[in-house]
């Protein structure tokens, strides 16, 4: 069947990029692991780190590895329990696969949504992810098939994808699947069905274009990408779905054309998290700055040190949203809001204090800033956006 391609377009502007490779386009028609298309989408990622770009790669694979592994035993490749311990003996695997193609180092990285929706474990994760990145190594991200029950049921890597792109403030997630892109209808079983390059919002109408799973071996299909490309929306994070076994579309894909399909954002990336900042509820408790630092916040740009803390009201946990107030005119007025990465137990003992001083005051240390500038937003004294 003659399958009509998708128009040529500009590809959205970015600098780090959550891309999600899927099982079809890694599995070997014999069982196991194939660089046939994983070669061409490795020389993506090293073309973009050469153009100074940060890539996480959210791959699949894990099952298809491991069962090639034990394929002597057909017995084991039945069950949930059986496909967890397929998952734990093929993570290496993919590890491996991703490794042989990069001198920078490779670094896996399994999580769980409750990884993620914790938000003292939500902090840890986004932390590493940045640090990997500040580090030069290329994260290689997966679900932790072997205890994450329900996701390995759902095989649920696209929204995992687009929950790690909203992680590490991704400017763009990068779906590479089996087929071009979306279509009006499923073009393998549709003659008439028509290419989507553009969607700028994802509408029931555009959800009902969806069909099942390409392929036998994801267990994904073009609904989950489209959950994906909805939640990445919702955080301002732009979805291009391409195809990955397309040599020409990837050195396209390098070159900042797409061939596939957009989904554009709802607003600003920054928009988004700032809004989300200021409206997410409060645990309560209130931090205490100095004027200087209430400036240094409110001239944007600058975290919440220790340095400028004078007191702490009320309790909290790390992760958890916290009001900052400075003194004006004898009354405490709130200035900013943000996640703390302290307890407020740990930030008693050091406010006032330098920030290369936190880890000989607590014995341990989470980093340098109470709150980092990307999970503050500031505010006018009245309470309203700044």
């Amino acid at each position: 069947m003659n399958v009509p391609r998708h128009a040529e377009q500009a590809l959205p502007r970015w600098r780090r990029a959550v891309l999600k490779v899927g099982s079809s386009l890694l599995a070997a028609n014999g069982g196991g692991l194939s660089t046939r298309y994983a070669l061409g989408l490795a020389e993506f990622i090293a073309a973009s780190h050469r153009a100074g770009r940060e890539i996480v790669l959210v791959s699949s694979g894990a099952v298809a590895a491991g069962r090639a592994l034990v394929r002597a035993q057909p017995e084991a490749a039945h069950g949930l329990a059986a496909r967890q311990a397929l998952a734990a003996l093929g993570q290496t695997t993919v590890v491996a696969l991703w490794q042989r193609f990069f001198d920078r180092p490779v670094a896996q990285v399994l999580l769980t949504h409750d990884d993620l929706r914790n938000r003292r474990r939500y902090l840890n994760a986004r932390a590493t992810l940045r640090e990997l990145l500040a580090l030069g190594a290329l994260p290689v991200v997966n679900e932790n098939d072997t205890v994450a029950v329900d996701e390995l049921k759902l095989g649920d890597n696209d929204n995992l994808a687009a929950i790690v792109a909203a992680l590490v403030d991704a400017d763009l997630l990068l779906i590479a699947s089996d087929i071009d892109g979306l279509y009006s209808a499923n073009p393998r079983t549709h003659a008439d069905a028509a290419p989507i390059d553009d969607v700028a919002a994802i509408t029931p109408a555009i959800l009902a274009m969806a069909g099942g799973a390409g392929s036998g071996v994801g267990t994904g299909g073009m609904h989950t990408k489209l959950e994906a490309a909805t939640k990445a929306a919702a955080a301002g994070v732009e979805t291009v779905l391409f195809n990955g076994t397309d040599a020409d579309g990837l050195r396209l894909l390098a070159a900042d054309r797409l061939r596939g399909t957009r989904f554009r954002a709802e607003g600003t990336r920054l928009h988004a998290r700032k809004y989300w900042l200021r409206h997410a509820p409060s645990a309560g408790g209130r931090i205490r700055v100095d004027a200087g630092c209430a400036r240094a916040l409110a001239g944007g740009g600058a975290s919440l040190l220790p340095g400028g803390i004078v007191g702490i009201d009320g309790d909290f946990a790390r992760g958890d949203m916290v009001e900052i107030e400075t003194l004006r005119d004898e009354t405490w007025t709130r200035v900013a809001r943000g996640i703390s990465q302290y307890a407020a137990s740990e930030v008693r003992r050091i406010a006032g204090r330098k920030s290369h001083e936190i880890e000989a005051a607590l014995g341990y240390s989470y980093g340098e800033t109470v709150v980092h500038r990307d999970d503050l937003v500031c505010l006018a004294p009245q309470g309203t956006a700044a």
